[in-house]
């Protein structure tokens, strides 16, 4: 419903279909205004700007911008030679290697884009069938071990419910019948009497006795229940649940073992020392819990081996299933192709690489110092076999040009190269256009020369330079200001369609209108200062709003 209101704006909208750029300055007051930049084609341009003076001079140094050995000097002061005629070489080794590494690297990208698309051989497939096959099988031999090892768990339940029974009653025998004395008394309680009333180890060791032996009892009953209820058909769940719970029972009744064996050894040491009758029980009741203590233990060894090998096949099974996950990828990339993210990222390898052989190429220029423009060479100052640096002067060069010498920062230095096309605009005749060129760098400050048979042109005037450094042909271009950026990723507001027009007709009333927009992300390349290069995300044509301000 939210488009309704548009069509108030029908009439208007004639008016406003195809502005790139709206902007409403009349109007009604309340209303929102809102600025559109369309996404147009067309060449893009980088330039520097600087202000100098026509120099007094018509010499100029000729400069090396790469250091190296002078291999040939191939002209003689005093000679008139034409634009472009080589003075000397130096030596372009590394230059060399370095295109010849570029050129490498280019086919190496090249070939891999093509492997991208070439069909899949029956080696690779075959390997990865194969592999499929040996996870597959590795899977059902996990799934059989934890079948396995499931039943020997249940297995191993099951026999502790078969011994512990019997230990528990032998060891109930042991610490509560009154078959000893004679006297009517329980065992503990004959043992205890050997002990002083207050002796507090012996109430410790008696109290430890009778309460392991409670805590492994009622365990043993809770467990039991669970264990008649289950199977060894029992989910996988329950099964280690029950477990852990008699692993826990074992446990107990151990600790109801060790703590008789403590309580009746402490009842034979203090008998010892009192010189008290040993009754001839003890021998028999020592080694019938040292025999508990033994069952107890395997029954332990028989809960950790079966834990272990619950968790060994388990685990087994959860790589296996991964690995088939893998092979299976595998198989659908061979047969369905590269996805698109690897073509876009191949073509991108294979554009920076071309970028990068078209860099060094174009360094090897540089170890060539040649006249920059017609003119006479009017000193060497090297020889064959020096080692110069960059913005050691080589030659001196004279021209029936003119000159204006510009300065500029050491960061637009870098972007500024010989024989590069200059636009030059004079203070004194601002009508009037001349174009030069690059003819000497220096560290801060440009020589440009000129020609104008204008006689009015004099040294010391003020002339206003740019530099064209990038151009790049047929690309689409936006306005910078109607890209925003965060987090390194660049992105447009974009409206839509309906919403569009309606906001310029809006614009024209002088009415508020709330306009919608998407965030959308786009790839942007070379930037000036006032245009962008859009890579992705837009198309000709496309409009942006930029911003949008509350009259």
């Amino acid at each position: 419903m939210r488009h309704i209101h548009s069509f108030v704006f029908l009439s208007l909208i004639g008016l406003v279909v195809g502005t790139s750029l709206a902007y409403v300055k009349h109007g009604g007051d309340g209303g929102v205004r809102y600025v559109f930049a369309e996404v147009r084609r067309g060449n893009f341009i980088s330039s520097i700007t600087g202000i100098g003076q026509v120099s007094a001079l018509q010499e100029v140094g000729l400069r090396p911008s790469v250091s190296g050995k002078v291999l040939f000097i191939g002209a003689r002061a005093g000679e008139y030679m034409k634009q472009g005629t080589l003075i000397a070489r130096l030596d372009s080794t590394e230059a060399e290697d370095t295109i010849l590494e570029a050129e490498i690297e280019l086919e190496a990208a090249r070939i891999a884009w093509q492997e991208l698309f070439a069909p899949p051989s029956e080696v690779s497939v075959l390997q990865v069938e194969h592999a499929l096959e040996s996870a597959e099988e590795a899977r059902q031999k996990a799934e059989e071990g934890v079948s396995k090892s499931y039943e020997d768990a249940w297995s191993a339940i099951s026999k502790i419910f078969l011994d512990v029974p019997d230990v528990l009653l032998e060891l109930r025998e042991i610490l509560f019948s009154n078959s000893i004395s004679g006297g009517g008394l329980w065992n503990i309680d004959f043992y205890a009497s050997v002990f002083p009333q207050n002796d507090s180890r012996a109430s410790a060791f008696r109290s430890d006795a009778r309460d392991s032996h409670d805590r492994a009892r009622a365990t043993y009953d809770e467990t039991l229940l669970r264990y008649k209820s289950a199977s060894r058909n029992s989910s996988p769940e329950e099964l280690e649940k029950l477990l852990a719970e008699a692993d826990a029972l074992v446990e107990l009744v151990g600790d109801a073992a060790k703590s008789a064996t403590d309580f009746i050894q402490l009842y034979e040491n203090e008998a010892s020392r009192t010189g008290r009758a040993i009754t001839p029980k003890i021998g028999a009741h020592l080694a019938s819990l040292s025999d508990f203590m033994k069952i107890v233990d395997s029954h332990v060894s028989g809960m950790r081996a079966a834990k272990n090998k619950i968790s060994e096949h388990k685990q087994a099974l959860l790589h296996s299933e991964r690995v088939i996950e893998g092979q299976n990828a595998a198989l659908r990339e061979l047969h369905e192709g590269p996805r698109p993210e690897e073509v876009r990222s191949a073509e991108l390898v294979i554009r920076e690489r071309e970028e990068e052989l078209k860099s060094a190429k174009e360094k090897m220029s540089e170890y060539e110092i040649r006249a920059p423009f017609d003119g006479v060479l009017t000193r060497i100052a090297i020889h064959e076999g020096d080692e110069v640096l960059p913005g050691d002067v080589l030659a001196l060069f004279s021209t029936e040009e003119k000159l204006a010498q510009v300065s500029f920062s050491e960061e637009d230095i870098t972007n500024i190269n010989l024989g590069q096309k200059v636009t030059l605009i004079l203070d004194a005749f601002p009508e009037t256009t001349i174009t030069g060129e690059v003819a000497e760098i220096d560290v801060s400050s440009v020589k440009i020369a000129f020609q104008t048979d204008d006689v009015k042109v004099k040294p010391g005037m003020t002339a206003r330079i740019s530099i064209v450094t990038q151009t790049k042909k047929d690309v689409l271009l936006l306005l910078n200001s109607a890209i925003y950026s965060a987090d390194s990723i660049s992105y447009v507001h974009v409206p839509e369609e309906e919403d569009t027009l309606a906001a310029k007709a809006a614009n024209l009333l002088g009415v508020a209108f709330p306009l919608h927009v998407e965030r959308r992300e786009v790839e942007v390349g070379l930037s000036n200062g006032e245009v962008t290069e859009v890579l992705d995300g837009l198309r000709e044509g496309d409009e942006i709003v930029i911003w949008k301000k509350r009259r």
